[in-house]
C-alpha cells in the first residue's frame, strides 16, 4: 500500500539560521525556495544526497518542543553515512556537537546524535 516516505517536514524557529544549518553545515540541496506572505512562512524543499526529502518551514512564533527524543511524537530523524568517524569530524569542523559514538545492541552497527538549531535530534548511522 505504501511506497516509501515521500518526505519529512520541520518547522524551524529561525529560518536563516537553520537555513544556513541544513544548506551549509549539513550540505543539502535547494531544490525549491517560496515565502508565502498570507502565512508569513518560508517552505524550503532540500534534497539529502540528490532525493528529495526534507520540507523545511518557518512560521512566526512556533511551538517549542515538548522535551527530548523522548517527547511523544517524531523522535528523531535518521542519516545513514558511510564513514560516521569522518562526518562527526566534519560536523565537529563546523562546530557542531556530537554525542560519543554508540553501537546498535541489535546490528552492531555504530551511530550517534547531534541537534539541529531548534533542537531536534538528529542521528548519524554507519550503513
Amino acid at each position: 500500500m505504501f511506497n516509501r516516505i515521500h518526505h519529512i517536514a520541520i518547522i524551524c524557529s529561525n529560518y536563516q539560521v537553520s537555513k544556513d544549518f541544513y544548506v551549509n553545515k549539513l550540505g543539502f540541496k535547494i531544490l525549491g525556495e517560496v515565502f508565502r506572505e498570507e502565512r508569513k512562512s518560508y517552505k524550503l524543499d532540500l534534497a539529502v544526497n540528490g532525493v528529495y526529502q526534507i520540507e523545511l518551514f518557518s512560521f512566526p512564533e512556533p511551538a517549542a518542543r515538548a522535551s527530548r527524543p523522548e517527547a511523544a511524537g517524531l523522535r528523531h530523524l535518521a542519516f545513514e553515512v558511510d564513514d560516521i568517524e569522518k562526518v562527526i569530524a566534519d560536523l565537529n569542523a563546523k562546530e557542531i556537537v556530537t554525542e560519543p559514538i554508540r553501537i546498535d545492541e541489535f546490528t552492531g552497527k555504530k551511530f550517534t546524535f547531534f541537534t539541529d538549531p531548534d533542537g531536534l535530534p538528529l542521528e548519524l548511522y554507519q550503513k
